[in-house]
């Protein structure tokens, strides 16, 4: 039998006072559950997203549920002039940006001799560069102010080979190596790197995707609980990284996962 998900938590202010910018966090993933959660643990957040219509309507939800003001700021982060366009809005924004959550990211299942070359450089740009550019943005800022957290979305498919996941798996192990060189850089400063490993946390894009009889194998498989994540549960992680709880963990990967052994 699954194991029913908990009740959704209510905040204890983890995050009071602190500001925090989730790139791709207008739907209905990790993304958004992940901004949500750090705004109900009294953060202030800022909403990135590529879709300029689907980032006006998910911050103007936000705005609604949490009673506040949701920054908000188109970006593709392929793009080095949007990327330093979106932290500079974010340090004007809010005086200082604390934490970053580079949550953008491409999924894509295909044999890699079928992947093209096109296919395969535009995953690695957005899941792989992404970071890579936005990290580097905001750097400087947290450097001047002598703390910060920055926090990388990587995927389980980094450490559990899959048939078809060549591509999106090299990506995401990448995240993780960029992860653990970036938190040796950051150190001195006061800064945390860190990375959340999902497994599989299932929401409305996911399902329209992907088959219902995918999903239930891929549950039957690997999930022992017997159920995949809730977005939000993969946003507890993401809110327990930037917070003082830890506050002596860097260049870690923190799976958030139930797998088989």
């Amino acid at each position: 039998m699954p194991t029913p998900a908990p009740p959704y938590p209510s905040g204890h202010s983890l995050l009071e006072g602190r500001s925090v910018l989730v790139t791709a966090s207008a739907g209905t993933g990790i993304g958004f559950a992940a901004a949500k959660r750090c705004a109900e643990e009294g953060a202030r957040v800022m909403l990135s997203d590529v879709h300029a219509g689907r980032l006006t309507n998910f911050a103007d939800d936000l705005e609604d549920k949490i009673g506040r003001a949701v920054a908000r700021q188109t970006c593709d982060v392929r793009s080095n002039q949007e990327v330093a366009a979106l932290i500079q809005k974010a340090e004007e924004t809010f005086d200082g940006l604390d934490v970053l959550v580079n949550n953008a990211g491409l999924g894509m299942t295909k044999s890699i001799v079928e992947t093209s070359n096109e296919e395969w450089l535009n995953l690695m740009d957005i899941n792989l560069s992404g970071p890579f550019r936005t990290t580097r943005a905001a750097l400087p800022g947290m450097i001047k102010r002598g703390r910060g957290s920055i926090i990388n979305i990587s995927s389980i498919c980094a450490w559990r080979a899959e048939a078809g996941q060549s591509a999106y798996g090299a990506s995401k192990a990448g995240v993780l190596a960029f992860t653990r060189c970036t938190a040796s850089e950051a150190a001195p400063y006061g800064i945390r790197v860190n990375a959340v490993v999902p497994s599989l946390a299932i929401h409305p894009h996911l399902k329209k995707v992907s088959s219902p009889e995918f999903l239930e194998k891929m549950i039957r498989e690997n999930e022992i609980l017997g159920r995949a994540a809730e977005t939000w549960e993969i946003g507890n992680a993401i809110v327990f990284l930037a917070s003082d709880y830890a506050s002596y963990l860097t260049g870690e990967a923190l799976s958030v996962s139930c797998r088989h052994a």
